[in-house]
């Protein structure tokens, strides 16, 4: 967890520091925000949830006294709800194709014959590469991506510049999975990374568009470079690059809100509550699955 937070924090220095010497581009505007409607009564025996973690991630990490996990507390709320849910480990900052890999293997090591997918950040571009090229379709009902960069971001692009490039490497920084974060290279992605259409694809949509919502410190810099080229965002992935697929919901929440993690003194956002809902929203799928629209703007 320490290396992780380490490795964020000398990445957002690396934005501030390019940032300052960029013009940014005309902003993006996105519709507001709402908040995820309440949570239904489950109609079905959910399926097992396989959660899968972003850059720099983990599934749990412990140190004397303590146990941390990526998705904070929310595989024991699900469980306590009746769904069974596995957090699963990738390698923090490889390609998407090998974690994408590592992704099938874990799953089938679960032994369930169909998952439901929640992933957050970059885990949603492993698991739309797992079922599009390597066979996880024939195991996966539904992929739910939280706040995954589909159209890339432009902080990616960022540390893609020559000078980041240095910086990053002389901080030891692998760039392997930050290659595929680009705007140029997720343009890429979506033209041979086609939906599969026996799974259903849907997507929540996190974002700070509230002047109340508070920013957590590491992801201050990204945030106000963001909000200037993209319009509003999550602190590391604007809000117009998060739609894939059917929009559960649209959330006023940053990034570390998504997966249950407060920066913040006082209370923001309810992440408990939101994996409450999608579990609840993915027990109730019946029939053909939703097709994946380039964008949308409310909460379904």
């Amino acid at each position: 967890m320490i290396l992780a937070l380490v490795i964020a924090v000398a990445l957002l220095l690396v934005v501030a520091l390019v940032a300052t010497r960029r013009r940014p581009p005309a902003v993006i505007t996105v519709e507001p925000a709402v908040e995820p409607p309440p949570v239904l009564a489950l109609r079905e025996a959910p399926l097992p949830v396989v959660l899968v973690h972003g850059l720099f991630g983990f599934d749990r990490i412990g140190v004397p006294g303590a146990r941390f996990d990526y998705f904070r507390g929310i595989a024991k709320h699900l469980d306590g709800l009746g769904c069974h849910a596995h957090a699963v480990r990738l390698p923090p900052a490889a390609s998407v194709p090998d974690r994408a890999q590592e992704l099938c293997d874990a799953i089938a090591a679960l032994g369930h014959a169909r998952v439901d997918v929640i992933a957050h950040s970059l885990g949603g571009l492993d698991a739309r590469y797992a079922i599009a090229k390597l066979g996880l379709a024939a195991r996966v009902r539904c992929l739910v991506t939280i706040g995954t960069p589909h159209r890339g971001t432009p902080i990616a692009d960022i540390v893609g510049t020559s000078r980041a490039r240095k910086i990053v490497k002389a901080l030891g920084i692998p760039l392997h999975a930050l290659d595929w974060l680009s705007t140029e290279g997720l343009a890429k992605f979506n033209a041979d990374v086609l939906d599969v259409p026996s799974v259903r694809y849907a997507c929540v949509v996190g974002g700070i568009r509230s002047a109340d919502t508070p920013v957590p410190l590491p992801l201050v810099p990204a945030e106000a470079y963001l909000r200037k080229v993209s319009g509003a965002n999550d602190g590391l992935v604007p809000v117009s690059s998060q739609y894939w697929g059917e929009v559960f919901a649209e959330i006023e929440a940053d990034h570390l809100s998504q997966i249950g993690w407060r920066v913040s003194v006082r209370r923001t956002f309810d992440a408990l509550g939101l994996y409450a809902f999608l579990v609840s929203r993915l027990s109730q799928v019946t029939g053909a699955p939703a097709p994946s629209p380039a964008a949308a703007t409310s909460a379904r």
